[in-house]
C-alpha cells in the first residue's frame, strides 16, 4: 500500500487519512487503558499527552506500512 492514493468510488483518498484513523483507535485504546491503570490525576497535562501519543502512533503506522508491507 504504501504511500499511493486510495480510490474509493472514483475519489482519490490521502493513506494519511487512513493511519490517522488507525492512529486516533490507537490513542484511544492506549489512553483508556492508561486511565484505567494509573487513574486521572498522574497525567498532568493530559491535552499534551493525548496529542503526543496520537502523533507518535500515527508516525508509527505510517512507517509500518510504508516499509514493510511497501512492495519491491
Amino acid at each position: 500500500m504504501g504511500l499511493q492514493e486510495i480510490a474509493f468510488g472514483g475519489i482519490y483518498l490521502s493513506p494519511l487519512l487512513a493511519y490517522a484513523l488507525l492512529g486516533f483507535v490507537a490513542t484511544l485504546v492506549i489512553r483508556t487503558l492508561l486511565h484505567w491503570v494509573l487513574g486521572n490525576h498522574t497525567l498532568w497535562y493530559a491535552a499534551w499527552f493525548d496529542l503526543s501519543l496520537f502523533v507518535i502512533l500515527t508516525a508509527g503506522i505510517t512507517y509500518v506500512f510504508t516499509i514493510f508491507l511497501e512492495s519491491p
